[in-house]
């Protein structure tokens, strides 16, 4: 069961994979995107760069696979593809259950590598969106996870000093960014189990 400390006064959760389960969605935006430029691309890559920019995660194929992709025209072809899928999105129970459990008990804040459309359209299809007074996402110019930047605004806009702040977080790179901003990190993935991939 997923605790809160009795320390802690404000908390911040990504968005996909930790609050709503919108992974599958984003998977088959990326795979229908590579298949109409004749390339694939492995899982496991997209698994490691899970919680990034669309638009970096191209650029880190690019680099890997030695590839010339179109950043700016791949990453708009994917997230049209995106968010056309995003209505479908279910919540992440344990996860979605804490949130409701302390909405008006503690400040809370999402933070996310999506764009700022896709997050909203995912969360108000789970019926999470009222929850959140504060939302950041790669739309608001600062440095991406595993970078703490966003972390450190969501804090400062929730009102809370960055040590009494939990993080709920799917990705590495989002674990990292919340250890880095002085957060108490948690990793959700022990407690909502397999994740359905197609």
């Amino acid at each position: 069961m997923l605790i809160v400390p009795d320390r802690i006064r404000g908390l911040i959760f990504d968005c996909d994979g930790t609050l709503v389960d919108s992974l599958p969605l984003h998977y088959a935006a990326w795979e229908e995107t590579f298949a109409e430029l004749g390339q694939s691309c492995p899982l496991d890559f997209l698994f490691r760069h899970n919680g990034k920019p669309t638009d970096r995660i191209v650029a880190l194929y690019n680099a890997e696979f030695d590839c010339t992709i179109d950043v700016v025209r791949f990453t708009e072809d994917k997230e049209r593809r995106t968010y056309a899928r995003l209505d479908q999105t279910p919540p992440i129970e344990p996860v979605a259950a804490l949130a409701r459990r302390y909405h008006g008990h503690l400040p809370m804040a999402v933070v996310s590598g999506s764009n700022r459309a896709n997050v909203e359209r995912a969360l108000r299809a789970a019926g999470l969106w009222a929850l959140f007074p504060v939302v950041l996402t790669a739309d608001d110019g600062l440095p991406p996870k595993p970078a703490p930047d966003l972390f450190l605004e969501a804090a400062r806009r929730l009102g809370v000093e960055p040590c009494d702040c939990q993080v709920f977080e799917d990705a590495d790179s989002g674990l990292e960014a919340a250890r880095c901003a002085g957060m108490l990190a948690t990793d959700v993935r022990p407690f909502i189990g397999e994740r359905i991939l197609r």
